[in-house]
This record gives C-alpha cells, structure tokens and sequence, in this order.
C-alpha cells in the first residue's frame, strides 16, 4: 500500500509530498480499529504547530479526516464491530497517513458515519464542523436573538458556521470576498444571513454592521484573520479583504465576544480600554485543541452540516492537490475519494 507524506528539509523551505510504499500493518492492538479508507480531506500543515509541541518529524504524516469502514477491532474495542461506517479526526501524533486505502485508529478518534452522509461529505465536512461548533458553543454560547457576524462566510469553515448559527436561532451578517461567494451565501439554505460584499474595498464592515444593528454592534465576531496594522505597513501576503483590528472592535456591541483565528493577534493599551468599556471578551479559536483534549474525544456527530467541498479527487491527484492546499491556494475543501 502507498501512503502520502509530507516532507520539510529546512526551517522556511517549501513543504514537498511523496508516496512512500508501506509496509503490512501491525497487529491490531486492544483499542485499535483497522479502517479502509473510503475518503480523505486534505487540510493545511501547521508545522510551526508541530515543531513547538514536539512532533516535527522527517516524514509528516498527511491526511486526517477521514471516513471509511471498520474492517477489524482490537479486543477491548466496544463502540465499533466490522462493517460499520466510521468518521474521525486522526490525531496530531499519528503515525498513519489518512491517505492510504487502509490504516489502524484508536476507537477514540472515530464516531459513527450518519446514514445520509456520503464518505466525501463526512470526511469534508468534519474539520470545519468541529470548529464551528467549538467557536459558537463553547467559546461564545450562542443563543436566540443573538447576532453573529461570520467574516468571509463562503469559506468551508464560514458556510458551516452560518448555518450553525441559524440552527440555534440567531441573526447572521457575513462578509462576501467576491461577486461568486456573495451569490452562493445568497443560495444558501436556510436563507437569511445578510450579505455584505467586501470584494471591491468600498465597503466599511463596521459601519454597515452597527447599522444592521441599530447602532448596538454585533454580539459575535467569528473572524477569518484579521489586519494587525495599517494598509502601508501590511505584508504583501495578507489579504486587505480582511477587516483590521480596531474594526472589529468597534462593531462589537456591549458583552460582545471575539473568537480569532489571529495566532499573533496584537491589542494595544486603547484596544485593550475599548474592549473593557463594552465588557468585551476576545477567545483563540485553535481547532486542534478539540483532539488535544481527551474528554472531548470522539463527540463529533452534532457537527455534521453541509459542506463547502471542490469535486472529490482520485488517489493520483494527492500530491499535487496537497501542494495547492499547503500553499492556502484551495478555496473549497480538498477531499481524496478512494
């Protein structure tokens, strides 16, 4: 069997992809699940994330939401028996590579597939599942009447949270990077989220935020990133679709909560003074810390909603489908079909 992996020589250098030939698999172990892979999506690599908590290795394993079916348990394995159908998120440390026709997985890692779901849809969809639903219930509790701003909502990670959100009864604004996202939000089901089109920079976010709201501000900020500085001062590599800081800050109304995805996110003394005069809390969305945390394995069956997928791809086509994701070139979901 080949196995896709990730390759990184130097600190800065461009990640490469190979198949490697695996060998047979191990026995399997008391808590082990053999699973043949029927799908794979394709997600950025942190490797910086690796490197700081120990992990980086030569060959990075590349692949790890999957979904497939049971083949073999191990003997203490009691939630799974062959031939069920299976999705999970592999774990950061895993040895396997999910793009690989079949792998072991703790029992941990892996819940049962819903009918309805196809195999891409499962292994698409639950990254970005897990992340919305970490963001909207457990950072900021969203509820009834509560209004939620969800920033380049076309996103995959965007278009889940939309309809999460909708699903718990609250008002939707989203922010469109383009005339194609904007018509899709708008064919979005269940209809509602007010689209705001950012795409040509003559629409200030803030403004058209406090006066959807009546000049109150938004309860909830899920950003896509944000600007740290100012236009002159920002790298040619961030997008100036991205609202800066002190935007944010201000369409957020009193209680309000910010969840970032800015790793690096700066406040200044005024920011800071801004956010304690509204009561304002700011939250670090990191998705991994879901699969980091061992109470919250394996609860992934509330998350599943519809994706925002590409065409499923053919096994020959990782490679070069994984260098595009790694590059942040894929706009849609990147998912291998076996």
């Amino acid at each position: 069997m080949k196995a896709l992996y990730g390759q990184q020589n130097s600190p800065g250098e461009e990640m490469t992809f190979v198949f490697q030939e695996r060998e047979n698999l191990p026995p399997t172990r008391d808590h082990d699940v053999k699973v043949q892979v029927r799908a794979c999506a394709l997600s950025w690599m942190d490797t910086k994330l690796l490197s700081e908590i120990k992990l980086k290795k030569e060959l990075v394993p590349v692949g790890r939401e999957i979904s497939g079916v049971v083949l073999e348990v191990g003997s203490k394995v009691t939630f799974f028996q062959p031939d069920d159908e299976v999705v999970g998120i592999l774990p950061l440390d895993s040895e396997e590579s999910g793009v690989c026709e079949v792998i072991l997985v703790h029992e941990h890692y892996l819940v049962h597939k819903p009918d309805k779901v196809c195999w891409a849809e499962a292994a698409g969809t639950v990254r970005d599942g897990l992340r919305a639903y970490t963001a909207l219930h457990y950072l900021s509790q969203v509820s009834p009447g509560r209004t939620v701003l969800v920033l380049d909502g076309a996103s995959p990670f965007g278009t889940i949270a939309i309809q999460l959100a909708q699903h718990r009864g609250a008002k939707v604004i989203s922010t469109a990077h383009s005339l194609e996202d904007k018509q899709y939000l708008e064919r979005l089901r269940p209809a509602g989220a007010r689209v705001i089109d950012v795409s040509h920079g003559k629409i200030d976010v803030a403004e058209s935020c406090l006066e959807e709201t009546g000049g109150l501000g938004v309860d909830i900020v899920l950003d896509a990133g944000v600007r740290l500085y100012s236009a002159e001062d920002e790298p040619t590599s961030k997008s100036q679709l991205l609202p800066h800081k002190h935007d944010i800050i201000t369409l957020l109304g009193v209680g309000g909560r910010w969840i970032t995805m800015e790793r690096n996110l700066q406040l200044d003394p005024p920011d800071s003074h801004s956010l304690f005069l509204k009561g304002a809390t700011v939250s670090f969305l990191n998705d991994e810390i879901w699969n980091l945390s061992n109470v919250q394995q394996g609860k992934y069956l509330d998350i599943l909603w519809w994706p925002q997928l590409d065409e499923p791809i053919p096994l020959y086509e990782a490679k070069v489908s994984m260098e595009i994701v790694q590059k942040n070139q894929a706009r849609k979901r990147q998912v291998i079909q076996f």
